[in-house]
């Protein structure tokens, strides 16, 4: 692995920047991609981010959102790509990953999963990171770009996002300590939190109350698990919604130890999340499955119906408790 001060060399070494992250971009994701943007611009590069899919709306107040773009708009004169929070290829959107595999260029794989299989030229991960968002300010100020505004405000959603409102069990006191600086360069706290936690679409709504209808839980009550078909999601108009909370409700139960959402986001194609309140490891879970992320919070991607994912799912669970 390099080290953060490697990377921020590499950054200054080329002018010409392509950054993406992961499908369904969550907002870490999409923070921490727009705060790298604007550091890299401040500093005088020329950077594109790839949008592989639409963007969830309450990022839209974040400046510099006009700097996602789809594929087929996006320029070829770029000498690097940076990947963001991403802790294997297998989560880069399927077109992209295809697309991306020709090419040539110099790749940068920045990331905090434990997970990640450090797939590019450079990688710099921090599993001791509580999200993407808290690497990029640092690396950010190993590269001396003064902090604006801009910046923060996609840095602080990146943190709030990923960490619960800095509740989750990996909020550290370096991250409030992030947040702190964070603040101090002119994040809008109220907008951050009207956009991010009060401006629900009514789909999201509906997306809520499906969620609630199809939860159901293990005979002994330790495993909660919400059910998401993917024509129930066509006829409430959510089949792109992706909320970032929604898996939370399984884990506010009392008795609950682990959580899981299965959405089926095409016919008989499974993502699976997983929360845990802490004695489970589900990272570990979801390696058995293909998949990745942290010990309370992890994802995968399975085929077959809702019935026989959940019970694989469950047994998978069942056996580790």
């Amino acid at each position: 692995m390099n080290s953060i001060g490697e990377i921020a060399r590499e950054l200054n070494s080329r002018d010409d920047w392509l950054l993406l992250g992961h499908m369904l971009p969550d907002g870490d994701c999409i923070g921490s991609l727009l705060g790298l943007a604007l550091g890299l611009e401040e500093l005088g590069k020329r950077v594109q981010i790839l949008q592989a899919e639409p963007l969830p709306h309450n990022y839209l107040y974040l400046q510099g959102i006009e700097l996602f773009k789809p594929l087929e708009q996006i320029s070829m004169d770029f000498s690097g790509l940076i990947y963001l929070d991403c802790s294997d290829l297998g989560r880069v959107h399927d077109t992209v990953r295809e697309w991306a595999a020709g090419l040539t260029v110099p790749t940068i794989n920045i990331d905090h999963h434990p997970t990640n299989d450090r797939f590019a030229h450079y990688n710099y991960v921090d599993p001791q990171a509580a999200a993407t968002g808290e690497i990029i300010t640092e690396l950010l100020q190993a590269l001396n770009v003064a902090l604006n505004p801009g910046m923060a405000q996609a840095l602080y959603a990146a943190l709030l996002m990923d960490t619960g409102g800095f509740l989750n069990g990996s909020t550290t006191s370096r991250t409030m300590r992030t947040a702190a600086l964070l603040l101090e360069k002119g994040v809008d706290v109220n907008s951050a939190r009207i956009n991010l936690f009060e401006s629900k679409s009514r789909e999201e709504m509906y997306l809520l109350r499906l969620a609630l209808q199809r939860l159901n839980f293990s005979p002994d009550g330790r495993i909660a698990c919400m059910l998401l078909p993917y024509a129930e999601l066509v006829k409430i108009g959510a089949v792109d919604l992706n909320p970032e909370g929604l898996i939370n409700y399984t884990r506010m139960i009392e008795g609950v130890e682990v959580g899981v959402l299965l959405r089926e986001i095409s016919p008989g194609v499974i993502k699976i999340g997983w929360r845990s309140k802490g004695g489970v490891d589900v990272a570990a879970l979801a390696q058995k499955f293909g998949g990745g992320g942290h010990r309370q919070a992890a994802g995968a991607r399975l085929t077959g119906t809702l019935d026989e994912v959940q019970k694989t799912v469950f047994d998978a669970i069942e056996e580790v408790m």
